[in-house]
């Protein structure tokens, strides 16, 4: 098995499985306050703050990427203090095309665990606040365990997308094989080069294989949060 791809192009999976994982893992926590807030809270902005969410959906990924260096790299208005400050880097490194992935999967992640809550009564929320508790406590011990699925199919969702992320990572990062290729990257390298198709083919059925597994996961974890709201 380990013979049916090149050793770099092991990398470029790797990376790609590593830049989804830490893309989902470090967006979570505000994709879940975010969800919460636009599920629940009144407040001026709101359609405002669900249309920035949104926005990578709609944007060109090269724009988004454009965004990203403009901000996030080295001369960038937030990147410059980063890397002064802490010297983190983004730009043509692989936590950039973190960076980007989680900002092309964020909508996905946010849009699944807000109609997971809108699902939770919120009835049962002020059942247990007129019982004296505070409100993260509620969270914490009412909502979360009714909407772990929905989280879960969140991040299931986001990681497929982050997975799949090309023009946003590559125009962010560019694509430099053992750094920053990721495995969309690859594809896209080896069809420029004449005769590619083949290990073209051997990289996409690994992505398709890749991106299945996670979309009958989601199917599968979905029906589970139909099944637990329903009582069933």
């Amino acid at each position: 098995m380990t013979d049916w791809l090149t050793p770099e192009e092991w990398r470029a999976v790797a990376l790609s499985l590593r830049v989804s994982f830490w893309a989902v893992l470090v967006s979570l926590p505000l994709g879940v306050l975010v969800a919460y807030a636009l599920a629940r809270w009144d407040f001026w902005g709101k359609q405002v703050l669900n249309g920035l969410v949104h926005l990578p959906l709609i944007l060109p990924p090269v724009v988004t990427g454009y965004l990203l260096l403009l901000t996030f790299g080295r001369k960038g208005w937030v990147g410059s203090y980063l890397d002064q400050w802490f010297g983190l880097v983004f730009a043509f490194r692989w936590t950039g095309a973190a960076l980007a992935a989680g900002v092309m999967a964020f909508p996905l992640m946010v849009r699944a665990i807000r109609l997971a809550i809108e699902a939770v009564d919120p009835k049962l929320e002020q059942a247990a606040g007129t019982l004296g508790a505070p409100r993260p406590f509620v969270f914490l011990t009412v909502t979360l365990p009714m909407i772990l699925p929905g989280i879960l199919a969140g991040v299931i969702l986001a990681f497929a997308k982050a997975m799949g992320e090309f023009g946003a990572t590559i125009t962010f990062v560019s694509n430099i094989p053992g750094q920053t290729q990721t495995l969309p990257s690859a594809i896209y390298a080896v069809l420029q080069v004449p005769g590619g198709e083949t290990q073209a083919a051997r990289l996409v059925l690994v992505a398709v294989a890749i991106a299945m597994a996670a979309l009958l996961l989601s199917e599968w974890v979905s029906r589970a949060v139909a099944r637990r709201i329903s009582g069933a």
